[in-house]
């Protein structure tokens, strides 16, 4: 199966390359970066660290379409709208890792799958999946006597907050009591904000250094905490389950699927 990779420069980009040429059962078609990136015309295998593979990095989305048979994608959410509009177009398999995807925006992948096979996860770690289980799970059980809160740390260059995963878990809490996430949740606080409302869904976010990705869900109740948490030390736990995802995608119908369908959840 030939993949390409959307986003080849970046961190998660070249971590994906990594795993496709280190898979005896895929061949890399390409990678491509928008135009004007410091990566274009670049080895894909020297900025993955594996050397040097003969295919560099380019800017032309169509030319890669006619190589590979799925592909994957970690950019910005205008990029992955875009890209997703030609994959339509094309019937070309495409898995997005890419968060901060606004609520209209969303509505729109959604539309675009009708026409073709999409899996978009915020995260896609089968750790961190687990974890939005078992946080439904944990919601459904508990009630609204305990208070949700979610914590999320990153490193510094992340710039979306809070992170995909933890709305995610947000969205996870929210199914799990029968309840929006955009009515519940509470994703700033400062100042004299008065008692804490309940059934409320709070968000705390945290920058600094490389940290890969830590995710906390804490139900507080009287006289008692319940901690479900996920910290991730390497990036590759990413790149493995998007590889993994890629390979469960091609071949399947159009639609919108998501990581509990690779892992059977």
């Amino acid at each position: 199966m030939r993949v390409g990779v959307i986003g080849c420069g970046g961190r998660m980009g070249r971590a994906v390359v990594r795993e496709v040429l280190g898979a005896s059962d895929l061949e890399l078609a390409g990678g491509i970066e928008r135009s004007g990136h410091p990566d274009v015309g670049q080895d894909l295998g020297l900025l993955a660290g594996v050397g040097a593979t003969g295919l560099v990095a380019g800017t032309d989305l169509a030319a890669l379409l006619e190589r590979c048979d799925a592909l994957i994608e970690f950019s910005t959410p205008e990029a992955s709208l875009e890209h997703a509009r030609s994959c339509a177009d094309w019937g070309r398999p495409l898995v997005v890792g890419t968060t901060g995807f606004s609520a209209e925006q969303d509505r729109e992948l959604s539309r675009l799958a009708e026409r073709f096979p999409l899996l978009v996860a915020p995260n896609m770690s089968l750790g961190v999946n687990l974890l939005l289980v078992l946080t439904e799970q944990v919601a459904r059980a508990l009630g609204p006597d305990f208070d949700i809160e979610i914590l999320e740390m990153h490193h510094r260059q992340k710039v979306d907050a809070p992170s995909g995963t933890a709305l995610a878990l947000g969205r996870a809490a929210a199914e799990g009591r029968g309840v929006r996430l955009d009515e519940t949740a509470v994703r700033v606080r400062e100042g004299v904000t008065g008692p804490r409302l309940r059934g409320t869904i709070g968000f705390a976010t945290l920058r600094g250094g490389d940290v890969v990705g830590d995710h906390s869900v804490i139900f507080a109740g009287e006289g008692e905490r319940i901690v479900l948490q996920h910290l991730a030390a390497d990036r590759r736990i990413y790149a493995r389950g998007a590889v993994a995802a890629a390979r469960w995608l091609a071949g399947r119908p159009p639609g919108r699927y998501g990581m509990r369908d690779v892992l059977g959840f």
